[in-house]
């Protein structure tokens, strides 16, 4: 009869072997420290972005405030009604991009439009592509886009005659 259950002990011996393994490499993996190769940005913005919002901020005279960089997917959302996969095909197309600057009412942060900042990179086809598509998006939510070419300098009157014959800002 030993003879017989001699297999099964065999059996669950190694199994009880390899979990104790296991279980030591995992655990082992879990004190490791982890890898984290991230280092700090200088800045969040560059310094033509960094002078447009000044001269921006300066223009609205707090009628706006402005929340920078921020993720397409933060300000537009997927419409419901989509099945699973075309809802998921749309949400990819833009959760990885973002725009410069969101212009949000100062009381309730509602988004009232966004502003572009058109360095010389958006003269690339690829780019091109992507600012049609952030255009097309942000319009079919009814977000207006401006889209400001960057410079080494900005007025107040520049900006206040771009915002005013946008739409989003009434001259004083």
């Amino acid at each position: 009869m030993f003879h017989s259950l001699l297999p099964l002990v065999v059996v669950i011996v190694i199994l009880l072997i390899a979990a104790a393994v296991i279980k030591i490499l995992l655990g082992r993996k879990a004190r490791e420290p982890q890898n984290y190769p991230y280092e700090k940005e200088q800045t969040l913005f560059s310094p033509a972005e960094r002078s447009f919002l000044g001269v921006l901020e300066q223009t609205v005279n707090g009628r706006y405030r402005f929340m920078g960089k921020v993720r397409l997917a933060d300000v537009v959302k997927v419409k419901g009604g989509l099945n699973k996969s075309s809802w998921q095909n749309a949400f990819n197309r833009i959760q990885s991009k973002h725009v410069d600057i969101v212009a949000c009412d100062p009381a309730t942060l509602s988004i009232q439009f966004v502003v572009e900042l058109d360095d010389n990179t958006h003269n690339q086809l690829r780019r091109q592509g992507r600012d049609q598509f952030v255009d097309k998006a942000l319009q079919a939510a009814g977000i207006p886009v401006i889209h400001v070419t960057a410079k080494k300098g900005y007025s107040v009157q520049g900006i206040q005659d771009t915002l005013s014959q946008a739409g989003v800002l009434t001259k004083t």
